[in-house]
């Protein structure tokens, strides 16, 4: 059973070419969203708080601040409509998801830069 759904993973389900991401870097999604017969680009730029999932179902989570109002959005990795996803700025972090990261603010809330 399981070599089947491995097999109608790998047949049907189409890899998109995305750069290599983790918790703490700040990146910018671009999707496509329809409003009756039009279709037109968003992007939603902010932090990646976690990635979970493996294969098909993996997904992830950026957030980003609108105001003084806190925006999390989850993505799935394979959804159709994702366009691009750019990479801003690598962040250091010890921690694979950063739940951490909603409790802080002002300059506590600043990811410093991972240097390549």
């Amino acid at each position: 059973m399981s070599d089947l759904v491995k097999f109608v993973q790998d047949e049907f389900v189409t890899k998109k070419d995305f750069p290599e991401f983790n918790s703490g870097d700040t990146i910018t999604v671009y999707y496509e969203i329809k409003e009756g017969e039009k279709t037109r680009t968003q992007f939603f730029k902010g932090v990646v708080i976690q990635k979970r999932g493996a294969g098909i179902s993996q997904t992830f989570t950026i957030r980003k601040m609108s105001g003084a109002v806190g925006v999390e959005r989850i993505f799935p990795l394979n959804m159709p409509a994702l366009q691009k996803i750019e990479l801003n700025q690598r962040g250091k972090v010890r921690r694979a998801r950063i739940f951490y990261f909603r409790d802080l603010t002002g300059k506590k809330a600043k990811i410093k830069e991972r240097r390549r």
